[in-house]
């Protein structure tokens, strides 16, 4: 006779409890606290006690609504409390969470229904509810928001949806405020989102984000994480020092050629070098790609002007202003690609949305100083190129004024400058991928420090001379087809 199986979650109250037992005994089900159990056999009491924490909360506390700071995070316990609301004062101890409730309102408009008959605290009813100070408790927990972290939230709303979407939250909160009796936490959110939206005074405010944008400097949390993880692993890293040696000034020559060429080669503006020869260095106009010639010239405008090459930004407004002056010259041919301003629409690459056109300049602020401690023009080079791919302020020509930033801060320092040439492209655009997804950015700083090896051993004394060290060490392969065909770019 075939044993019976069990669900996933059996509750004591409604089995006999000597099957219970006996299967237990037998193995057949695993104990996952007082009363519950699963006939999941393959897993622990904790994983179980996560994955069906729902259906767990909604039996054995009926109605419950998941409140305080357990209700930003989406009901999950993150960290091992989950806080609701219920006509019951004795915790539920499930492995690794507590289920911890407390009086109060019960649903109202605005809540969510989650599966099961429970529900999450809406977001008006949730900024208002963790406006209430809590103390810590001995695991280190507050049971609601810290202040800090509510104005975080409201700079992450108003970044999402904008002043509209926040005076609706606002509004929402208005009204539910005295059936939660919170017209004092309803006051301070008041005075929070009018401080947030410079119509308040914001001397109060203690998040450096909502700060900023009360101060007209919004900025994107997330990029900012990145760039000062980017600086920590810029400073641990060993130093790379690559000077440039006077003897070796002829062999530089062409060097400005070849970095315009390739930077707008990789990015889709493709010509032979032949073609790119008579338009840089013979003036010659095209007559079949004017404004894509002018982007070539654009950009040898910059990296053949040495003394524009040893600008270099020390802080954040002058990197504001050499962006915006070295993209117009770069970009001055096509007036729709609003050289020298920033975007105004959003943009992005694949799978990589870039910073929201009105975070732009706040995060190029403050991302400045974030790497601002680094004193290695190399770990600089590198911070201000991911610092600008990450941005993306422009419409177009973010990848190019990108690397223009990075050989600025090489040719300051009188150290060898860094070409990405057409094979290395996949090279290249995968560590910044890397970098940008899951924080690999030793990827990137290695990628750009064998370009820097590569491009400082090729003599750019003349064409004849570069283009046999660029054909012997596969620097113009398409990146494709070389990738298809397992060849890589070598040092010479």
């Amino acid at each position: 006779m075939a044993q019976q199986a069990y669900p996933a979650l059996v509750f004591a109250s409604e089995v006999d409890r000597r099957n219970l037992s006996r299967a237990q005994a037998q193995g057949r089900l695993v104990r996952v606290a007082s009363g519950i159990y699963s006939g999941d056999i393959g897993s622990t009491a904790e994983s179980l006690s996560r994955r069906y924490l729902w259906p767990i909360v909604a039996h054995e506390i009926p109605g419950a609504v998941i409140v305080d700071r357990s209700a930003r995070d989406g009901g999950l316990g993150g960290d091992g409390t989950l806080y609701v609301v219920a006509d019951r004062s004795r915790p539920l101890v499930l492995p690794g969470i507590t289920v911890t409730p407390r009086r109060g309102a019960p649903a109202l408009p605005g809540d969510m229904s989650l599966p099961y008959g429970i529900y999450v605290a809406g977001e008006a009813r949730s900024l208002l509810e963790n406006l209430t100070p809590s103390r810590r408790t001995a695991a280190g927990t507050r049971r609601t928001l810290t202040r800090t972290e509510v104005e975080e939230w409201i700079d992450a709303l108003l970044a999402s949806r904008g002043v509209e979407g926040i005076n609706s939250l606002r509004d929402q909160a208005r009204q539910l405020a005295p059936a939660l009796e919170r017209e004092r936490e309803f006051a301070a959110l008041d005075e929070l989102i009018g401080a947030a939206l410079s119509t308040r005074d914001a001397s109060q405010l203690t998040s450096p984000a909502l700060r900023s944008r009360a101060q007209g400097q919004p900025y994107d949390h997330d990029r900012l994480d990145a760039f000062a993880r980017m600086a920590t692993s810029l400073a641990a890293a060993a130093p790379d020092v690559l000077p440039l040696l006077p003897a070796d000034q002829s062999r530089r020559a062409l060097l400005p050629f070849y970095e315009a060429y390739f930077s707008n080669y990789i990015e889709g503006t493709e010509f032979t070098l032949d073609e790119a020869a008579e338009i840089v260095l013979e003036n010659a106009a095209s007559q079949q790609r004017p404004l894509d010639a002018h982007d070539v010239l654009g950009t040898y405008r910059i990296t053949s002007d040495v003394d524009e090459l040893r600008r270099t930004p020390q802080n954040g407004n002058e990197l504001v202003e050499l962006l915006k002056a070295r993209h117009a010259v770069m970009l001055g041919a096509r007036t729709d690609k609003l050289p020298g301003a920033f975007k105004q629409q959003p943009n992005q690459a694949g799978s990589t949305t870039f910073v929201a056109p009105d975070l732009v300049e706040g995060t190029l602020l403050h991302g400045f100083d974030q790497g601002a401690s680094l004193t290695s023009p190399f770990a600089r080079a590198v911070f201000l190129m991911f610092l600008v791919s990450e941005v993306h302020p422009f419409v177009d020509g973010n990848g190019r004024i990108a690397r223009i930033m990075m050989n600025a801060e090489l040719a300051r320092a009188n150290e060898v400058r860094i070409i990405i040439p057409t094979v290395y492209r996949l090279n290249y655009l995968a560590a910044l991928k890397a970098a940008t997804h899951t924080g690999n950015d030793g990827a990137l700083i290695a990628t750009l420090a064998f370009a820097r090896r590569w491009t400082g051993r090729i003599d750019f004394s003349d064409r004849r001379t570069a283009e046999a060290d660029l054909a012997r060490t596969n620097a113009l392969r398409d990146a494709q087809e070389a990738e298809g065909a397992g060849v890589r770019l070598v040092l010479p």
